[in-house]
């Protein structure tokens, strides 16, 4: 018996495509809010422009992630120019983002925040290990990011860290944060929130006495069943409903 996932989306127009993204985009944003994901003005999200995908839809530098609404959100081009919104665009995003949107023409999304567990993880340098089902689904499908150079100012660091993150749904920055992806905001955020879980996961029971992994075939079984796009999608759509019912001003535009 196979699980039902739900039917992707249709639009009978670009506008209509931009604004389910942007309404995701700011659902997703709120969500990293609620959990606390936001550290003074670090962490954006992005997703591209359904009609220029070399442009992209990011919140606003200094906006708190639990404040933001579809409204809040920028444009932001090529060349890292705000073309709708009235806020500055934070320069990291636009270094880390737009690299990756270049060097991944299959990324529509894109998440990174400086969360406790997450950072916690990058801290120790090592990788999410499959000790739990869920965590495998990042099973041979993420890298780590070893160099530190201060923060991402300069193209070229946007450019090498879009490099390692390689074919990966996510990458873990040492000393700094995690990146995920993929292929709609739905699947970006929720691998952000899983690999914030489950490396939380990890820290607990290595810190109980060292977590006992799944063997490799296992793991590997896993991973085809919970780290598929399908599943990332499935995964959002509980996180968005509540974050809607509790706060639907986030829908304004």
């Amino acid at each position: 018996m196979s699980l039902t996932f739900p039917a992707a989306p249709v639009f009978s127009s670009v506008e209509e495509e931009r604004r389910h993204r942007k309404q995701r985009l700011a659902a997703a944003l709120r969500i990293f809010g609620k959990y606390g994901y936001d550290e003074g003005g670090a962490g954006h999200v992005t997703v591209r422009d359904p009609e220029r995908p070399d442009w992209f839809w990011v919140n606003p530098f200094g906006r708190a992630f639990s404040q933001t609404r579809v409204a809040d959100l920028l444009l932001v081009d090529e060349k890292g120019d705000v073309v709708e919104g009235s806020r500055p665009v934070n320069r990291g995003a636009f270094v880390i983002h737009s690299a990756i949107h270049d060097l991944r023409p299959d990324v529509v999304a894109a998440a990174h925040a400086h969360s406790v567990h997450g950072r916690a993880l990058a801290a120790l340098g090592g990788p999410l290990r499959p000790v739990v089902q869920e965590a495998c689904a990042f099973h041979g499908d993420h890298a780590i990011y070893d160099e530190y150079n201060g923060l991402a100012l300069e193209a070229e660091e946007g450019r090498r860290m879009a490099a390692r993150l390689g074919a990966g749904k996510a990458v873990i920055l040492q000393h700094h944060g995690v990146i995920t992806v993929g292929s709609s905001v739905d699947e970006a955020a929720y691998w952000f929130v899983s690999f914030d879980r489950c490396a939380q996961i990890q820290l607990l029971a290595d810190a109980a006495g060292g977590a006992r992994e799944l063997p490799a075939g296992e793991a590997e079984i896993a991973h085809r069943q919970f780290g598929s796009p399908k599943m990332g999608h499935l995964g959002f759509q509980t996180l968005f409903d509540d974050i809607v019912h509790a706060e639907p001003e986030l829908l304004e535009e």
